[in-house]
């Protein structure tokens, strides 16, 4: 039996491809044991579970480096798994994989934590250049979150990034007074970027490499509607604008009255 090393979760300066522990949700027991044996060649330690309910419990016991998760599973899907993970844990990387290819499930998907999908079939090589990009932007994460601002304000509006929490902070005669919301992963990464870059173009491109793992056309789409939720949610403010500059990017804007 392969010994698990007890490094801490996302540890810098850690090897970021052998020795990394993966948890792999997947109840298709010929699949889950080809993807095992496939990754285990690649020297990542490799631990599975069968259904939705096992996958939660043996997260929180094994606090794995990345989470690579089925959608449609018995007892509890992927969804509700990742969800409820979502409640605590805000950083460890999410893969699913799905058979869904509806925008409005991959949207959803996104919306509650995930980092990258893989629709089935797919190629194990693609799934391994996957995983190591996760892995790479985990380690990224843990190297820069100390130099990352923890809030942004943004016109009567206050974020932070790291609760991923919206807040309406002026006006307290405005229907929107005293008003806070939770955005979703996705909705709180987006938004943490264009605030970074304030009054400057954040390239589609960059958006849809860094959040998504590829830039094509139905990723795209995803990015728009995302983009959408958050111009409703900023919709207390009539300054705060996000821009969309065609064919290049989005650009946050807080006009000057």
């Amino acid at each position: 039996m392969t010994k698990k090393t007890n490094f801490p979760p996302s540890l810098p300066g850690r090897d970021r491809e052998r020795g990394l522990t993966i948890l792999l949700v997947e109840d298709e027991q010929t699949l889950a044991m080809i993807i095992k044996d496939t990754l285990e060649g690649q020297d990542f330690i490799i631990h599975t579970a069968a259904n939705g309910e096992e996958g939660l419990r043996t997260f929180f016991d094994l606090r794995p480096d990345v989470l690579v998760a089925d959608v449609m599973m018995p007892r509890m899907d992927g969804f509700e798994m990742v969800r409820r993970i979502r409640q605590t844990d805000k950083r460890t990387p999410v893969l699913f994989l799905t058979a869904r290819s509806a925008i409005s499930d991959v949207v959803e998907g996104f919306e509650l934590g995930a980092n990258d999908y893989l629709k089935k079939p797919f190629g194990m090589q693609e799934l391994i250049i996957r995983i190591k990009a996760l892995v790479g932007k985990a380690f990224a994460f843990t190297e820069e979150k100390d130099k990352a601002p923890t809030l942004f304000d943004i016109g009567d509006y206050r974020f932070n990034p790291v609760t991923q929490r919206l807040a309406f902070t002026s006006a307290p005669t405005s229907p929107h007074a005293n008003r806070e919301v939770e955005l979703s992963h996705r909705e709180s990464e987006i938004l943490k970027r264009l605030c970074e870059n304030r009054n400057r173009v954040v390239h589609t491109q960059n958006l849809l490499l860094d959040l998504w793992g590829d830039d094509s056309f139905f990723n795209t789409r995803s990015l728009h509607v995302f983009i959408t939720k958050l111009r409703h949610k900023l919709a207390g403010d009539e300054r705060i604008r996000i821009v969309n500059v065609r064919g290049i990017g989005y650009k946050l804007i807080i006009a000057v009255v």
